[in-house]
């Protein structure tokens, strides 16, 4: 298969089944802002925007008290490619899993940041490359516009450190930005391709380029204060995919029996969350 087939099925193949997979219609709570803010403002989130580089990032934040550190959901990827060599005109999850966890987080504040152009509207997406949810998602700048971002919901809870917890391709984010931050107290991901490059390999695809793989970058100590959440059934993200990061950079990693790339975070995440290494309160 020629290179540029291989790496058009890269993106499919990720989008459509991490993302494809996150429900139907029926039982979704996503697919545009005006739904998520429904969904998310009788729970006490209060939506936003925040300008950061050349991209407008959706977020929430739900504050019922002061805290220390500011748990930051990062969502994936977003909405599934509707064949090998179309992506999605809209990458707006149909089903934010990062959400569904942060609305289950039991600290005194969460906060919820989207992809970069995820939830705008039609004018705003139209300025938005579509490069920046296929091949260069975890780009230089997008990370650069990601780790503003924290920075800023940081600062508007009054927190002094965060913990990220990413899903899916934000998980991915979520290594890269605690590579780089000197605030972040620990960080978790769930269903994630920390090892890119070894994603590509396995699935016999071309690496995304333009983006950063975290399993390529520097050792850092920040690695070792994580947890890696998979699922023995994931077919999407194989928990050995986790492990070779896990094996090169430390932390901690849990594989769930009968758990798949989908199904059943949301549900047992506050269990979850009393395994992961800081709760509030902590040094």
């Amino acid at each position: 298969m020629p290179t540029r087939s291989r790496a058009a099925h890269f993106c499919a193949a990720f989008f459509f089944l991490a993302s494809g997979c996150a429900g139907t219609p029926s039982d979704s709570f996503g697919g545009s802002r005006e739904h998520v803010v429904a969904w998310a403002a009788p729970r006490g989130f209060q939506a936003g925007t925040i300008d950061a580089g050349d991209f407008r990032l959706f977020t929430l934040l739900r504050q019922r008290g002061a805290t220390k550190t500011l748990p930051i959901y990062i969502e994936g990827d977003g909405a599934p490619w509707p064949s090998a060599f179309q992506p999605p005109r809209d990458p707006t999850p149909l089903r934010p899993v990062a959400l569904a966890l942060a609305g289950n987080e039991p600290a005194p504040a969460v906060a919820y940041l989207g992809r970069p152009c995820q939830y705008l509207d039609a004018p705003e997406r139209a300025r938005c490359d579509s490069a920046y949810w296929s091949g260069r998602r975890f780009s230089p700048e997008v990370l650069a516009a990601m780790d503003d971002a924290v920075g800023r919901l940081k600062q508007r809870a009054g927190a002094q450190r965060v913990r990220l917890i990413g899903f899916s391709g934000g998980g991915v984010v979520a290594a890269l930005l605690a590579m780089r931050r000197d605030d972040v107290a620990d960080w978790v991901t769930v269903a994630a391709p920390l090892a890119l490059t070894a994603w590509a390999a396995a699935q016999g695809l071309t690496p995304l380029a333009g983006s950063l793989d975290p399993l390529a970058q520097p050792a850092a100590a920040i690695t070792r204060r994580a947890v890696h959440y998979a699922g023995a059934d994931d077919a999407v993200v194989p928990a050995a995919i986790v492990a070779r990061f896990v094996g090169a950079h430390g932390g901690k990693l849990e594989v769930l029996a009968d758990f798949d790339h989908d199904c059943c975070w949301a549900r047992d995440w506050t269990q979850l969350l009393r395994r992961a290494p800081l709760q509030e309160g902590e040094p």
